[in-house]
């Protein structure tokens, strides 16, 4: 008798590292759909301009397709290097050897604050609606909340 929930859906969010605010969110199914790094590639797709952005992200996206295909669209990787004495990293040295690489690594860190806060104030722990489209729309609403608030928080740290 196995009653342990099964995640269905998995929620994408994009922060912008100067504010902290979330620039992009979706969701996703589980199984399927690319998953976090196919999140990823599609809402920096989305991103408007043709500027060469960048992009921090944990260890788990160090791998080889995804950091070509982050060159493709004009995307420099940040993403923590993941090597041992049996892996090497995708992440080119000169890139993780640069001063923007840090802060984008100290930086990315801030999105867990996002999810920590959208799960406890938005009520995202445990989802009790069903449809992808309305697990979207909560997943959205969640995020535009925080928005306000960190909004809220911002303008009160320069007053």
């Amino acid at each position: 008798d196995n009653t342990t929930a099964k995640p269905s859906f998995l929620g994408n969010a994009m922060m912008e590292n100067r504010s902290g605010l979330v620039v992009q969110g979706e969701v996703r199914r589980a199984c399927g759909d690319g998953g976090e790094t196919g999140a990823a590639l599609a809402m920096i797709d989305r991103e408007e301009g043709g500027h060469q952005i960048t992009l921090a992200a944990d260890k788990g996206y160090d791998a080889n397709d995804f950091i070509e295909q982050l060159s493709d669209l004009a995307t420099t990787p940040h993403v923590a290097q993941n090597k041992n004495a049996h892996r090497s990293s995708a992440v080119p040295d000169e890139i993780a050897a640069t001063p923007e690489y840090a802060i984008s690594i100290r930086s990315r860190k801030r999105i867990e604050q996002v999810f920590g806060w959208i799960k406890l104030a938005g009520c995202l722990r445990q989802v009790k609606i069903r449809g992808k489209a309305a697990v979207d729309a909560l997943f959205l609403l969640a995020l535009s909340a925080y928005n306000l608030v960190r909004m809220n928080n911002l303008m009160a740290a320069k007053a």
